[in-house]
């Protein structure tokens, strides 16, 4: 497989040209950015829906169960999608790789739409039997399978269109687009629940939400579709196509051989990332009604609330990986949930609406340096050639592994132990694995990806860096040729 150089490997900066450097068109940049993150929305609006839904789910598809054991089943077949995200990313990083991330983004839209809009057909249990948890859980594993090509996609296409100095900034769109489509799903079944009485919400009410994937799918799959390639992309095919004997891409195997440093780095700060997303996000609301006894009105809005709270300090987090680095901003999150974590779960058991919100609050604000700051760090960890397929499959594995599993795992936990501390202990160990990341991490906050040439916003700011560059290389020169004079001496 052949390898672009970075800038930093370039043999001579003073042979750089504005040519080789790419310049972003902004307009195109906005609606890369759009698109890329619509399909996150699209996402998670089903995520908020599904975790919103989940003491219904469990009645409508498991009546037979108890209340404990309908909640840890729906948890379960929500779980189980995740099994399949690794396979999806197997197939469609690869793809993205080959033959462009456009296509196989707008590919990945259809499909989880039409997964999602399949769950709202399913028949209850009380009129096809144990027929109806299967194909739920088909529906689900449909989901998980393109949803493995989404992400690592989505994060590739917007850090491959970005400019090094705002990559920071542009990625944490894409968690932006991910706590939207929460917040419009959860908003949604908590009007829903207000307006319509629990009998007709168990009967019918629930199918609507999933309805309006198929609407939105359509949209997704039209924008995406009007998207052009990313500069990195096409530049990278420019090159393959200019050699007469390109070498052979790489294997799967010898992917994961080759980049298996960066690979576990990927799954560490995946870890931490979705670890104290999936409990916020899809835990939380459950554990409100569910283990603290609370309304499940007021459950929904405490959540809710937060999230609405960490839409911008999502985007803020991101400017701010740009101005200080992505390691400072990811290594501060995951200290804090070794140190807060426990602190948030006592305000949360106090009952007090006040200090139950005021503990949500402070693990929303460590969970949005990781929506902030991890979009860009991922991609840079890997050249272009492959960025696709190594994102996709170390992300997924890690989602699969310790993200998805969460709110499954923290029900089973809490239900055991009678502790209803077990997910303070739970994120304090995520904390710990993505503070021994960060560590291993280089700072690639301002610089260009990993095979990739620099990428600015203007003319004027190319032939700026060339300038910069070529007086580096000079100055190098300079302090090489008097080492070897002292050293001749």
């Amino acid at each position: 497989m052949s390898t672009r150089i970075t800038p930093a490997q370039h043999p001579d900066k003073s042979n750089l040209t504005v040519d080789d450097i790419t310049v972003v068109d902004n307009k195109l940049l906005k609606r890369a950015v759009g698109a890329a993150a619509l399909g996150n929305t699209m996402e998670w609006f089903d995520f908020g829906v599904y975790s919103y839904l989940a003491v219904i789910i469990g009645k409508v598809f498991f009546p037979d169960a108890s209340n404990t054991a309908q909640l840890i089943a729906s948890f379960g077949t929500f779980a189980a999608a995740f099994l399949v995200r690794p396979i999806g990313g197997m197939v469609f990083g690869p793809l993205g790789d080959r033959y462009g991330r456009q296509k196989v983004l707008a590919f990945t839209m259809i499909m989880m739409s039409i997964g999602t809009f399949c769950i709202g057909l399913i028949p209850d249990y009380s009129k096809i039997g144990i027929m109806a948890p299967i194909l739920l859980l088909l529906a689900r594993l449909v989901q998980g399978f393109s949803t493995g090509g989404e992400y690592g996609g989505a994060a590739t296409f917007i850090a491959e269109y970005s400019t090094d100095k705002r990559r920071g900034f542009t990625g944490s769109f894409l968690e932006f687009g991910t706590i939207l489509g929460y917040i419009l799903g959860a908003a949604l079944v908590t009007g829903m629940t207000s307006l319509l009485s629990s009998e007709d919400m168990l009967s019918w009410g629930w199918r609507i939400p999933f309805f309006l994937a198929a609407p939105l799918g359509l949209f997704g799959l039209f924008v995406r579709l009007k998207l052009e390639e990313t500069p990195a992309f096409q530049k990278h095919m420019e090159q393959q196509e200019a050699r007469e004997h390109a070498k052979p891409s790489l294997t799967l195997w010898q992917m994961l051989h080759k980049y298996r440093h960066q690979m576990l780095k990927c799954i560490g700060l995946v870890l931490v990332f979705n670890v104290s997303n999936y409990m916020l996000t899809s835990y939380m609301p459950s554990y409100l009604t569910g283990v603290l006894h609370m309304s499940e009105l007021t459950g929904l809005l405490l959540v809710m609330v937060v999230m609405i709270l960490m839409m911008p300090l999502t985007l803020l987090w991101g400017h701010l990986t740009d101005r200080i680095g992505r390691r400072p901003v990811i290594g501060f999150g995951a200290a804090g949930l070794v140190v807060l974590a426990i602190p948030s779960f006592m305000l949360i058991g106090s009952g007090n609406i006040a200090l139950v919100l005021a503990g949500l609050v402070v693990l929303g604000i460590l969970h949005t340096t990781f929506s902030g700051g991890t979009p860009s760090t991922l991609p840079a960890l890997f050249v272009t050639d492959i960025r696709y397929s190594a994102l996709a499959i170390g992300f997924n594995v890690s989602v699969s592994l310790f993200g998805g599993t969460t709110p499954l795992v923290t029900a089973w936990l809490v239900d055991t132990t009678q502790n209803v501390m077990m997910p303070a202990y739970y994120m304090m160990g995520a904390g710990a694995i993505g503070l021994i990341t960060v560590y291993t991490l280089r700072e690639t906050a301002r610089k260009p990806l990993s095979g990739s040439m620099p990428a600015v916003a203007t003319r004027a700011e190319a032939h700026s860096l060339i300038k910069k560059l070529r007086g580096q290389h000079e100055r190098k020169k300079a302090v090489a040729r008097e080492l070897a004079r002292t050293a001749a001496d």
